[in-house]
């Protein structure tokens, strides 16, 4: 006896709802609970107590569509006898959208009401006081509160937080919703496509928005950067909002990500209209982006025109509009969510028994004419979930009493009979279930969650100005199927806003990262001569090989173009024609010599040395363009020689004259007679030979041992590379130089020694003349060639001919012209031979 009292007192009578509980018997009851009611609560905070609850009088029309969908749904499945000779019920309470109450209303249906206390005063399982599965509860928290306190068998349709996917935590939940870890990949994903890379974000202060944004973050690492995180909290909205506004005003963000309630939403908007923000574009959760009353307010269309959000998936349930529409109170009396609706939607009571003030209904009203969210089978998003989870857990319970034989089969732990079934049982049979809807959609559960589905949906402005919803793409697991020509953005038009911290680097340019800001925003640096960058937001610059240079744009490593000094430039045509004039004025110097050669001024001279200097004069202005032109095998070779001999029979000829001058006026000198005679023509001629040989056995054998080859110069910076003539002995070409200077010292020596001597004419002071010419230019051009670099060494050098070439001819050929040509009264014997 004692027993059965402690059964009795745990009998309690926990729903003492103001409004009646909605139920129908069967051998097999599914429980609901739903947030058909509104208000805000006021209970005592100490849970160990029943909370007091305060009437809630604000009626949910999606909550009570949702309802409905359960019960149409338990009568189609009763029409179709989905569970043969099985009858499905339902017991449906009102949890007013708290935690507390709902946690209240599933008690009275896993514990047992007043009903359930048999009047043997013994606690018994009857058909409508116990439930072995329960669609809800309607929020992430209550069904955190439900799994870890009462741990009843529970399908939610709008629990959304990620934690709930935990098995070894919440083994007894499942759910028709995906979770908020999908929604949040999502938008991570369009937000990567669309390269928005300086994003904004709003979360409620809630696990929603917060999980939410940790799993955005972790999708978009190192791609996109939040420029802020704001939270809402629902007991300071006002005010939360408000600092919310002036921070997206204040950011240069122009994305921004909103992850919270739409009631939290609705007062972002008014503060955003209120400071005149409406140059952002939105990124909506599912919380908010199907939205009636959002779309319908007055500041949402000036704000948020061209939301872009994740909502969750629609579907039709076929047959359902034409039973909500028939629904009538006098057919369910004992409804009293639908009578008050009705007097709600039509202003009269439409039961002569009722306590309302509201005048009787005449019988002629229709829910036929009425446009509503009640009514509205648009957007059947939470009420489709409900309808789900009905099916799942028919499904379930069919398998479970599916037994090859039940009689036998009571006792084991897979199979059941219907006035048996515990949610362990079943529990087994929901986690496999897998069937065809009556929409030709296939269900089934992955762990407790459901394969992640959502619609892409966009806010789009109407001829009228209102904003409509617009569906324009679908999301399937990590697939996003998207119609971005159907997409309306915040300004008017399919062009998408850029919301970026610093624009991307283009290709040519290195993405440099400014110290103390987020990833995002960097500053781009343009390549160095030399590097390039093929790809937008390069972190570096890759220097090209050797043998390539970059572009202009440096974008790419092209080619380097061979440069050596060729006939088609300007610096090799003037070279070219100075070489050329040289050639021919001493062509005709030759030629004015060789006319006046019996002249006392040409014969004076030693006319032999003179024709030969000329000679020389006119190899050193050719050689030098042996030097112009691409570098071959025989040109290198040729040039230096060319070079060499040339000057060498120049400066010989000059100093062998330089000697017979000395040799002339020293004649009349004790013991000079043999110094003259060693000096005579044929003396002469062969001192300029041997001289010369000296500098061709120099060549021969610098040219036979390390002759210069082509070579490429790739040291040297720039798009071109020069092609020279590499000297791969330094040292022959010294002995070249070197030989050439020790006759241009020894010469000019001679001629400055002889520069006094007595004479109308004296040649060695011509002679000295151009040899400090001579010399000047030769000590200058080896600083100059050392550090010239390409071509222009070789330019320096055929500079340094041409200079040298000049200065000896006009040095020593200039005054005996113009006296030939234009003093010839001076061009006697007795003027030549004056003192």
């Amino acid at each position: 006896m004692g027993l059965e009292n402690g059964e009795r007192e745990s009998c309690l009578k926990w729903s003492t709802n103001t409004n009646l509980p909605l139920s129908q018997d069967g051998d097999v009851v599914i429980g609901g609970t739903f947030s058909v009611h509104y208000q805000t609560p006021s209970f005592d905070t100490d849970y160990s107590q029943v909370p007091q609850r305060k009437p809630c009088t604000s009626l949910d029309e999606i909550a009570l569509q949702c309802v409905y969908a359960l019960i149409y749904a338990v009568e189609e499945i009763n029409h179709e006898r989905l569970l043969p000779g099985v009858k499905v019920g339902y017991q449906i309470l009102d949890g007013c959208g708290r935690p507390p109450w709902d946690l209240q209303a599933v008690l009275s249906l896993v514990g047992g009401d007043a009903k359930s206390c048999t009047t043997s005063d013994k606690f018994t399982s009857s058909k409508r006081g116990f439930v072995p599965i329960i669609i809800g509860g309607p929020s992430s928290s209550t069904s955190k509160a439900l799994s870890t306190v009462l741990g009843p068998l529970s399908i939610s349709y709008l629990a959304t937080c990620p934690c709930l996917s935990d098995r070894k935590q919440y083994p007894n939940f499942f759910r028709t919703i995906p979770s908020d870890i999908y929604q949040a990949r999502a938008l991570a994903q369009l937000t990567v496509h669309y390269q928005w890379t300086w994003v904004g974000a709003v979360v409620s202060s809630t696990d929603y928005g917060i999980g939410a944004i940790k799993v955005f973050q972790e999708e978009t690492a190192g791609s996109v950067c939040l420029a802020f995180v704001r939270t809402l909290r629902r007991e300071s909205i006002v005010h939360d909002a408000r600092e919310a506004a002036l921070t997206i005003k204040a950011s240069t963000a122009k994305v921004i990500m909103i992850f919270s309630w739409h009631t939290d939403v609705r007062e972002l908007f008014v503060q955003l209209y209120r400071i005149n923000v409406t140059d952002r574009q939105f990124l909506a959760s599912e919380a908010w982006s199907t939205s009636g009353d959002l779309l319908q307010h007055p500041a949402t269309s000036r704000v948020a025109r061209g939301v872009f959000g994740v909502a969750i998936r629609s579907s039709n349930i076929e047959g359902f509009e034409n039973y909500i529409k028939s629904l009538h109170p006098s057919q369910r009396p004992d409804n009293e969510y639908l009578r008050e609706y009705w007097e709600k939607v039509f202003g009269c009571t439409p039961l002569s028994s009722s306590s309302s003030p509201l005048p009787p209904c005449t019988g002629t009203e229709s829910l036929h004419g009425v446009h509503s969210h009640f009514t509205d089978m648009s957007q059947l998003r939470v009420t489709y979930n409900v309808y789900l989870a009905v099916y799942a857990a028919a499904h379930a319970i069919h398998s479970l009493l599916s037994c090859p034989n039940t009689e036998a089969s009571v006792t084991t732990s897979n199979c059941s009979s219907p006035q048996n079934i515990t949610p362990a049982q079943l529990l087994e049979h929901l986690g496999t279930v897998n069937f065809t809807t009556p929409q030709g959609e296939r269900f089934y559960f992955q762990g407790g969650d459901i394969p992640a589905k959502y619609d892409l949906v966009n806010w789009q402005k109407t001829p009228e100005g209102s904003l409509r919803l617009v569906l324009i793409g679908r999301v399937d697991g990590f697939d996003i199927d998207l119609n971005e020509t159907a997409i309306q953005w915040n300004t008017g038009s399919s062009q998408v806003p850029p919301s970026v911290c610093s624009m991307s680097c283009p290709p040519g340019t290195r993405k440099a990262m400014r110290k103390g800001e987020p990833s995002c925003c960097f500053d781009c640096i343009p390549c160095a001569s030399g590097e390039m960058s093929n790809k937008t937001n390069s972190l570096k610059c890759h220097r090209c090989p050797s043998e390539y240079w970059s572009n202009t744009l440096k974008t790419s490593c092209i080619p380097r173009q061979l440069d050596f000094l060729s006939f088609n430039e300007t610096l090799g045509i003037t070279l070219t024609t100075v070489a050329v004039s040289g050639a021919v004025v001493t062509t005709a110097v030759f030629v004015v010599f060789l006319y006046y050669r019996q002249t006392p001024m040409v014969r004076a001279n030693n006319s032999e040395l003179s024709f030969l200097l000329l000679v020389s004069l006119k190899l050193c202005f050719l050689c030098s363009l042996v030097f112009i032109g691409r570098p071959s095998f025989w040109s290198c070779r040729f040039q230096q020689a060319a070079f060499g001999i040339s000057f060498v029979l120049s400066v010989s000829c000059l100093q062998v004259k330089t000697m017979v001058v000395l040799a002339a006026f020293r004649s009349a000198r004790p013991g000079a007679e043999m110094f003259v005679k060693w000096f005579g023509p044929r003396k002469q001629r062969g001192s300029v030979w041997l001289l010369t040989c000296i500098q061709i056995i120099i060549c021969i054998v610098w040219l036979c041992v390390s002759p210069p080859e082509p070579h490429v110069d790739l040291g040297v910076q720039g798009s071109k590379v020069t092609l020279e003539c590499a000297m791969a002995s330094v040292l022959g070409f010294s002995l070249v130089l070197g030989y050439i200077g020790l006759l241009a010292c020894t010469c000019l020596l001679l001629a400055f020694l002889a520069r006094n001597l007595p004479d109308n004419f004296n040649e060695a002071k011509l002679i000295t003349f151009s040899m400090l010419i001579f010399c000047a230019v030769w000590v200058a051009f080896v600083p100059a060639y050392v550090s010239s670099p390409g071509k222009y060494s070789v330019a320096v050098e055929i500079f340094a001919i041409l200079a040298s070439s000049y200065g000896l001819l006009f040095c020593i050929f200039a005054p005996k012209c113009f006296i030939i040509l234009l003093r010839p009264e001076k061009n006697t014997k007795k003027y030549v031979m004056r003192r």
